[in-house]
């Protein structure tokens, strides 16, 4: 069914209580593919709606898991919670006809991290991360820095910074890109002056015409990497 809803997606090996709530947004007609946004909260900001129902207008599927549905948790989820959420999204997209190669991850902040680190471990088309920290010193003992994850990429990758942002220094991202390049899939990192490259939340001046365009250009570059990645 085309339009917005809610959804279950089992856990592998998991009994009946084992299910991850989902958000799915689908297109009207033939689905191209899908992409699983990864976000670190339990609300969606409409800026994010927005983004999620733009990508559904392009065609996408799009499956955003509750990241925060066990006890009550509201930890970042990393390690075997964090593939095992995201491989029950896979399956139940599976189930509705996609192909795996067709299938990308999308994460913003401590989740744009987790989205790079599923692109190191699962056989998708393709990653975006935005604003992903935990570049140098890992975020969590269940996650690796993003220097050392990496060169172990499987799946193109693409990252968008903010020069000015505290949590991912400039020098850092720099050490960031070189070690991208040394993974054997096609890895592209860029870096916006100032904060403005949030689709999730915007939040520019609209009298600013720079932020709009760093703002039009982020958002640009995650539909143009699934288009050229995900077939």
């Amino acid at each position: 069914m085309s339009g917005i809803y809610r959804d279950i997606a089992p856990l592998r090996g998991g009994g009946v209580a084992a299910r991850v709530p989902i958000t799915v947004i689908e297109p009207e007609g033939h689905a191209r593919g899908a992409i699983v946004v990864l976000h670190e909260s339990r609300e969606f900001a409409e800026a994010l709606l927005e983004l999620m129902r733009s990508l559904s207008i392009e065609g996408w599927i799009v499956v955003a898991p509750n990241l925060f549905h066990r006890n009550g948790s509201t930890d970042a989820v990393f390690g075997d919670e964090l593939f095992a959420d995201f491989d029950a999204c896979y399956d139940w997209l599976i189930g509705r006809g996609v192909f795996g190669d067709c299938i990308g991850v999308l994460g913003f902040d401590s989740a744009g991290t987790a989205a790079c680190l599923v692109a190191t471990n699962r056989p998708i088309g393709a990653a975006v991360s935005v604003a992903a920290p935990g570049i140098i010193t890992p975020l969590d003992d269940r996650a690796d820095a993003l220097v050392t994850a990496a060169p172990r990429l499987q799946a193109p990758w693409l990252g968008l910074y903010g020069t000015d942002d505290p949590a991912t220094p400039a020098d850092q991202l720099e050490t960031l890109r070189e070690a991208a390049a040394r993974a054997a899939v096609a890895t592209l990192l860029v870096s916006y002056p100032g904060l403005h490259h949030r689709p999730d939340h915007p939040g520019f001046d609209p009298a600013d015409a720079d932020d709009a365009d760093v703002l039009l250009d982020a958002q640009s570059r995650i539909f143009d990497w699934f288009d050229s990645h995900l077939r």
